[in-house]
C-alpha cells in the first residue's frame, strides 16, 4: 500500500508565493492509520488474502501466480514461501520485474508482525529499505500458520533517505516533483492527466489547487483512481501534512523542510 503513498507526495516570502517549493523529509514518527485491517489466512500450504478486492487465493509454494486487485495497481505476479512457523517470504512483480520483497516475521506472542521491505519505486536501481510494524486484531486463527488473522498498521521503524525525501517547484500554475528513486512530475492546476516518470508503475496525476496552503492530487492507473491526496502547508511554511485516501483506509504523513 505504501508501494503508492511515495510517488504522490525558505522564509516567509517564499512561503506567501510558492509555499510547496523545497525539499521535504517525512517524519516517520508522526504516521497515523485508520481503516479497515487486512485479513488474511495461511493454512494448508494455501494463502488467502481475504480483505483484498477481489479476495485473492496463492498456493505459498515459492512460485510467480497472478495478483491483480483493485488495492495493488501495478502488480500483475506474487510469489510466496513459508520460511518457518513466524515467518513468511513473498515478492511482488510487474512485467517480470520484482518490485518489492518483504519478509514478515510475527513475534514469539503472535500478537505483532515485523514486515521488513525492499523496494524499488523508481528509475534508480538502489531499492528503498524499510520495516514496519502491524498490531494484530483479535487472537491467532488455530490450526493455522502464524501470519493468519486481522492486522491494522503500528509504525514505521526505519527507512532508507531516498524513501523519505521528495522535491516540490511551485508555479503559480502547477508543480514539479522529483524523488531520489528516479519518480518525477511535472503536472498542471488544469484537472488534466499527467505522466509520473520514471516510476516502477505507469501513473498519472491530476492535481487541483484548494487555496494558497493546500493541493489535492489524484493519482491513477489508466482509468482507474489509485489513491487521492490532500497535501496542507503549515502557516509557519515548516510542514506539509499529507493525507493519503485510498480503498484500504487513511493514511497520514508529515514531511518537514530541509
Amino acid at each position: 500500500m505504501r508501494l503508492f503513498c511515495a510517488v504522490l507526495i525558505c522564509s516567509l516570502p517564499t512561503l506567501a508565493a510558492e509555499p510547496f517549493t523545497g525539499t521535504w523529509k517525512e517524519d516517520i514518527t508522526a504516521e497515523k492509520y485508520s481503516g479497515k485491517p487486512t485479513r488474511v489466512e495461511l493454512m494448508n500450504g494455501t494463502y488467502k488474502c481475504l480483505s483484498c478486492n477481489p479476495p485473492m487465493t496463492i498456493k505459498a509454494d515459492g512460485a510467480d501466480q497472478p495478483w491483480q486487485l483493485e488495492d495493488e495497481p501495478g502488480i500483475d505476479k506474487r510469489s510466496m514461501r513459508i520460511v518457518d512457523d513466524h515467518s513468511i517470504e513473498t515478492a511482488f512483480k510487474m512485467a517480470e520485474k520484482v518490485l518489492t520483497k518483504r519478509v514478515d516475521t510475527v513475534s514469539p506472542d503472535g500478537m505483532t508482525k515485523t514486515s521488513e521491505y525492499i523496494t524499488y519505486r523508481g528509475a534508480s536501481d538502489k531499492p528503498v529499505i524499510s520495516t514496519s510494524t502491524m498490531k494484530r486484531v483479535g487472537k491467532p486463527i488455530a490450526g493455522a500458520h502464524l501470519i493468519s488473522g486481522s492486522w491494522v498498521p503500528d509504525k514505521t521503524l526505519k527507512e532508507s533517505e531516498n524513501g523519505l525525501l521528495v522535491t516540490y517547484e511551485q508555479t503559480a500554475d502547477g508543480l514539479k516533483m522529483t524523488a531520489p528513486t528516479g519518480q518525477h512530475y511535472d503536472a498542471k492546476f488544469d484537472g488534466k492527466e499527467y505522466p509520473v516518470l520514471g516510476s516502477a508503475v505507469s501513473f498519472q496525476v491530476v492535481l487541483l489547487r484548494v487555496n494558497s496552503r493546500v493541493i489535492e492530487e489524484t493519482d491513477k492507473n489508466g482509468t482507474k483512481v489509485a489513491a487521492t491526496t490532500r497535501m496542507t502547508v503549515s502557516p509557519d511554511g515548516r510542514t506539509i501534512t499529507a493525507e493519503y485516501h485510498d480503498t484500504i483506509g487513511v493514511f497520514t504523513s508529515v514531511f518537514r523542510k530541509q
